[in-house]
């Protein structure tokens, strides 16, 4: 690249120079020339009138007195008719430039000149030109170099770029170069760099919050299979099997969901659902977790609540809310169904300490955890919900109170409150 710029630039002012310098010369050479002969004929002229008056005066041809009045160098012929002609100066042997005057009695003087002398001041100029041309090429190559650095240096910077961004470093450098067409290069390089690291994050987030998510759900669709692999009653078994295959449909409910909002956090699929049965299957599903822990999961609140959203993503939601409670909390997990307006209300509190006061909110940002937990429950749980139109918050720290708001369908007709175990 940069051995073709400097080429490039050098042929186009050597070419430059050619046309330009043998113009030069050639107007030089003869402009010499012309002022050689010029200068002859005038010296001739000024003779010729020395002689002339010597004539009219009688007197007769001085060369002495002619040869101070002739330039160095130069030769005379004096010819006056009735006289023998007259030479002053040496002779020249070589090839001459020759001036002629005429007088009015019939004098001639010839003047001539060595052609050798305008050759020299010839060869001078042509040094002075070829001095000039060599500092233009020398000026030339510089510049080149100059330019084909400014140039070839950030194509190699871009195209370690693009390396780096095709070896999986997908950090953009902000760097510009001041040409407008490579600066627009690194423009979409970096913004191509963004997206990659964009992409790459959804995908590293995408792992982590199945990773997460799916954990818990697995392990207890392992134990509802070891369940039917050891016992030989034909109810437990169907049960179980029910159960089992409930939990799966939810699971591959909480994938699409993950993979959707991977995609675009804001295309949701809500429907019109019953709260009441997410309740009750997040309760039955989760009860011998409790029971056998020493503690209790019970529900209560208004009845009869149809809510908007995707029963999954709430049944997931709910799931990690009651998983929270179960690790982290401690005593009894009530989970309460009201309504607020056009606004379903579910919340989950336990008797346990609740969450720490400098955390609050932030709870829900990744990797923050009141505990040794990985902090990513509850902030894929609170984009489950954005994702249907609802929200998840932190109602009050202790004991703890987190509640789900949801959209809800026509007005429900009222139903007494109740409290199930």
């Amino acid at each position: 690249m940069r051995r073709r710029l400097i080429n490039s630039t050098l042929a186009v002012v050597l070419v430059v120079i050619a046309v330009f310098g043998v113009s030069l010369v050639i107007v030089e050479t003869r402009t010499i020339t012309s002022s050689a002969q010029d200068r002859i004929e005038s010296e001739a002229l000024r003779l010729v009138g020395i002689v002339e008056a010597n004539v009219l005066e009688k007197k007769p041809i001085d060369p002495v007195a002619l040869g101070e009045q002739l330039d160095a160098g130069h030769h005379a012929r004096i010819t006056v008719p009735g006289q023998p002609a007259v030479d002053v100066g040496s002779p020249i042997p070589d090839s001459v430039i020759r001036g002629t005057a005429r007088g009015e009695q019939g004098e001639v003087v010839i003047v001539e000149e060595s052609r050798s002398t305008v050759t020299r001041e010839v060869g001078r100029t042509l040094a002075v030109v070829g001095a000039v041309a060599l500092l233009a090429v020398v000026a030339a190559v510089l510049l080149a170099v100059r330019q084909a650095n400014r140039l070839a240096s950030p194509l190699t910077d871009l195209a370690e770029t693009a390396e780096r961004l095709g070896s999986g470093d997908p950090r953009p450098r902000h760097k510009r170069y001041g040409v407008p067409e490579l600066d627009r290069v690194a423009d979409v390089l970096d913004s191509s760099a963004e997206r990659i690291g964009r992409m790459l994050t959804a995908e590293r987030r995408l792992a982590a919050d199945a990773s997460h998510q799916l954990r818990t759900p697995l392990t207890a669709l392992s134990m509802r299979l070891e369940e039917i692999t050891v016992t030989d009653d034909l109810a437990t078994v169907r049960e179980e099997a029910t159960i089992a295959l409930t939990q799966v449909e939810r699971l591959t409910d909480v994938v699409q969901r993950l993979l959707t909002n991977s995609r675009d956090p804001r295309t949701g699929s809500a429907v019109p659902f019953d709260l009441d049965e997410v309740v009750k299957q997040q309760v039955e599903e989760w009860r011998p977790a409790y029971r056998s822990a020493g503690r209790a999961i019970v529900r209560s609140g208004r009845q009869g609540v149809r809510a908007v959203g995707t029963p999954g993503a709430v049944s997931q939601v709910l799931a990690t809310l009651v998983e929270n409670a179960l690790m982290h909390g401690g005593g009894t997990v009530a989970l309460r169904t009201r309504v607020i307006g056009n606004q379903a209300v579910l919340e989950v509190t336990d008797e346990g300490p609740g969450v720490p006061p400098d955390l609050g909110n932030r709870i829900f940002e990744r990797a923050i955890s009141g505990r040794n937990s990985t902090g990513i429950g509850l902030a894929v749980a609170r984009d489950l919900a954005e994702a249907d139109g609802g929200r998840l918050e932190l109602l009050q720290t202790q004991p703890p109170v987190f509640a789900l708001f949801l959209s809800r369908t026509a007005p429900e007709r009222a139903e007494p409150q109740t409290t199930v175990r």
